[in-house]
């Protein structure tokens, strides 16, 4: 889920930002990808195709730039990360995009997939600004999901039973916002804002929707959130709870998602 909360700001939550690489092959298996219409409408917006990929991950959307004919550079400060990008064919420097050193290079667009919440908002749109050419494009994404409220309300029982402080309780106990309203989009925006140099952001949606038998929905529940810091006995009762709630289903459920990104460019001369 994207529409979670820490206490605190995002960013400075280091501990769970680098859980996700204890098992980047089940993270890069399993992690929703990202709409077409997304991928495309960036590329075609950029004034050529040199993309920097901050918070790259495992690199599934670097790998879905490259395949529409983008060249990606990655900045992922997990080396368990980066290590399986470059595995997978994407270029990569180990670095926190905030200390990262360009060493003159200069970029068309700026990508981040489900990343840059953990970039202080301020500083990494400076540190976007500084590394763009004219007329480049930032682009911050994420993809938001909204489950049936049957679904929510199956799956909060067990959370609230077993992990009752548990980001994913607090997100399935809350009202879900539209996806617009988000506090990750809220955020970058007024990180943007406060740099000189990028025009006024926008935001883009994407609908789209995934049905997920339980078996897919558990092999992606550890790469979730703080998941990876659960006991490991308590993750145990979790998917075994949240499996027999998907069995009382018929054995899966369709998850909406939208796709939201926050987009700014620099001006030309």
């Amino acid at each position: 889920m994207a529409n979670w909360k820490l206490d605190g700001e995002l960013h400075q939550q280091r501990r769970v930002a680098e859980s996700y690489g204890i098992d980047a092959e089940r993270y890069d298996r399993t992690r929703p990808r990202y709409p077409d219409a997304l991928v495309n409408r960036m590329a075609r917006s950029c004034p050529g195709l040199e993309l920097l990929n901050v918070g790259a991950g495992t690199g599934i959307e670097a790998r879905q730039f490259q395949a529409v004919g983008c060249s990606v550079l990655g900045v992922e400060p997990d080396t368990r990360m980066a290590e399986f990008a470059r595995a997978k064919g994407t270029e990569i420097e180990v670095a926190r995009f905030e200390e990262w050193e360009p060493a003159g290079r200069r970029f068309d667009g700026i990508i981040s997939g489900q990343a840059w919440h953990w970039v202080d908002p301020v500083a990494g749109a400076a540190k976007a600004a500084s590394v763009l050419r004219p007329g480049g494009r930032l682009a911050a994404f994420w993809n938001v999901s909204q489950p049936p409220e049957e679904v929510r309300d199956a799956f909060r029982e067990v959370y609230v039973e077993v992990v009752p402080d548990a980001l994913a309780t607090r997100a399935y106990s809350m009202p879900t916002p539209p996806p617009s309203a988000s506090p990750l989009l809220t955020k970058t925006i007024e990180g943007i804002r406060q740099v000189d140099g990028f025009g006024e952001p926008e935001q883009w949606q994407f609908e789209w929707q995934y049905t997920y038998s339980k078996d897919e929905w558990l092999d992606q529940l550890p790469t979730q959130g703080d998941h990876g810091q659960f006991p490991p006995e308590k993750l145990d009762r979790v998917l075994a709870g949240v499996g027999a709630a998907i069995d009382a289903m018929g054995g899966s459920f369709d998850m909406k998602y939208t796709a939201v990104a926050v987009t700014a460019t620099l001006p030309t001369p």
